[in-house]
């Protein structure tokens, strides 16, 4: 039998407790406001595990030094809600970029390999969205290879986005020409499952990645960042110095996009504007 937490338990001095340690370990910022967000999102998981308190919750995650306590912990915290191309108008620019790079000699003899990151890549839809981008183009231009890496710093949806499945819902989106070759139906019902082919799957690397890491470990440059609805939920600090971290990892003539509701304005960064919500490192 579930135990009854009393959710009068998380007092505010508790709260502030939790937001300083989610701020710190992932940069989300939940703010002053979100008391009973955080409530209702822990208190299924406290009842399930015998907790009688948020506080006793807390004192554990921060002993238990494996991490994996504050992993739970950020996944019931964090936001997870995308479908495939979402913003397709990206995915469009994407395709363009990349059929100019294979149309140019001087890039393809500099760069054998095109190297994209999906960063707070979620459940998994838009890294299989860029796959399929990336394997139409490459198609048509071989002697490139193609590697995305798809990070995020939650365990629980990385392990949903590395199945490749989604329900028909979220695929409405899709161009009919990328559905019909690259989405498979594996299970009917009153929610149909679809999944991404293996030709989809095997060009994506799944990791779990926390983007507040001080130095970014990537020894080569990408030449495409997406980070998409990650940033809102980010003070303007902290914004200023992921950006900056990801203009690092740009290759020369590299591409960050971001989401539609996201703005470097004020922000202090070396890119170059080149369209809303895309930038370029020069």
């Amino acid at each position: 039998m579930l135990k009854t937490i009393d959710p009068n338990s998380l007092t505010q001095r508790d709260y502030d407790l939790f937001r300083k340690l989610i701020y710190d370990k992932s940069g989300i910022n939940l703010g002053t406001e979100k008391m009973q967000l955080l409530r209702s999102r822990l208190a299924k998981l406290l009842r399930g595990r015998g907790f009688e308190s948020f506080k006793a919750y807390y004192d554990m995650v921060v002993a238990d030094g494996s991490g994996v306590e504050l992993s739970k912990l950020l996944d019931a915290v964090s936001t997870n809600t995308t479908h495939l191309f979402r913003e397709i108008g990206h995915f469009d620019f994407l395709k363009n970029l990349i059929e100019q790079w294979m149309s140019d000699s001087k890039w393809r003899a500099a760069n054998s390999e095109l190297r994209i990151w999906s960063a707070g890549c979620s459940s998994g839809e838009e890294p299989h969205s860029l796959a399929m981008v990336v394997h139409d183009c490459m198609q048509r231009h071989p002697g490139v290879k193609a590697r995305i890496l798809a990070t995020d710093i939650s365990t629980q949806v990385l392990g949903q986005a590395m199945r490749g499945q989604f329900v028909a819902e979220r695929a409405r989106s899709v161009p009919a020409a990328y559905r019909a070759k690259y989405l498979k139906k594996v299970r009917s019902g009153q929610s149909d499952v679809l999944e991404a082919t293996s030709a989809v799957r095997n060009l994506i690397k799944f990791s779990r990645f926390n983007l507040m890491t001080p130095t970014f470990p990537f020894r080569l440059g990408f030449h495409v960042i997406f980070c998409r609805n990650v940033m809102i939920y980010f003070d303007q600090t902290t914004q200023e110095c992921l950006v900056n971290r990801y203009a690092k990892s740009l290759a020369p003539g590299g591409h960050l996009m971001i989401g539609h509701s996201e703005s470097l304005n004020g922000i202090d960064h070396p890119l170059s504007y080149v369209e809303p919500t895309i930038y370029r490192r020069d």
